[in-house]
């Protein structure tokens, strides 16, 4: 999968060393029955939903469910028709905090703007746990915000960022740094960078 990769972006062969790492970390992180967190804003929000969706379902797998999963359901609720258990998929469990509109706002209002991604990790976060925080600068201060606590809590953070790492990079436990500095160069080495973090995880659990 590296070496598509880096056919298809050569500019991220400098990011090979830190995109194993974070690979790792995740596989040990699921492995362990622990999950993911992710922060960020505006394309990097969207960019924390979009691995969710290929974490929380199929990405380039099917995931059909286990025969031992399929079979503990059916005893827990003999009423749960074929038809479910058929299409259900394999999920590992990742939360995009940005997703929290109640939660984020009410925070945002009544405490600080700057803390409502930090205030999420506090509720969710266990030792074990992954934060992925993704900004372009790595410098956005909500995010940032959130790094230090998780790092607080003891959760191992992986930051996605652009050149230099900004603030993220010394308090993440892998920061991968794509070589652009514009936004929107930033965004579009992230996109194939966290694609190859879900891909390998999920060839890693699932056969099919």
């Amino acid at each position: 999968m590296l070496n598509e990769l880096f056919t298809r972006y050569p500019v991220l062969k400098s990011c090979e060393k830190d995109l194993v790492n974070a690979k790792d970390i995740l596989l040990n992180c699921f492995n362990n029955g622990n999950k993911l967190l992710l922060c960020g804003n505006g394309g990097s929000c969207a960019d924390c939903e979009h691995i969710v969706g290929e974490l929380m379902k199929g990405f380039l797998k099917k995931r059909p469910l286990p025969q031992v999963l399929r079979d503990k359901m059916l005893e827990n609720c003999p009423e749960i028709p074929q038809s479910i258990l058929n299409q259900l998929q394999g999920a590992l469990p990742a939360i995009s905090l940005p997703a929290f509109c109640g939660l984020n706002s009410a925070f945002c209002n009544d405490v600080d703007p700057e803390l409502i991604y930090a205030q999420s990790i506090i509720g969710l976060g266990t030792k074990g746990d992954v934060v992925i925080c993704i900004s372009t600068s790595g410098n956005s201060k909500n995010v940032y915000a959130a790094a230090l606590t998780a790092k607080a809590l003891g959760i191992t953070v992986i930051s996605l960022t652009g050149e230099g790492g900004g603030k993220l990079k010394p308090v993440s436990d892998v920061c991968i740094c794509v070589p652009e500095t514009e936004t929107f160069k930033v965004q579009e080495l992230h996109l194939p960078s966290y694609h190859y973090l879900c891909a390998a995880v999920e060839a890693e659990f699932f056969a099919e």
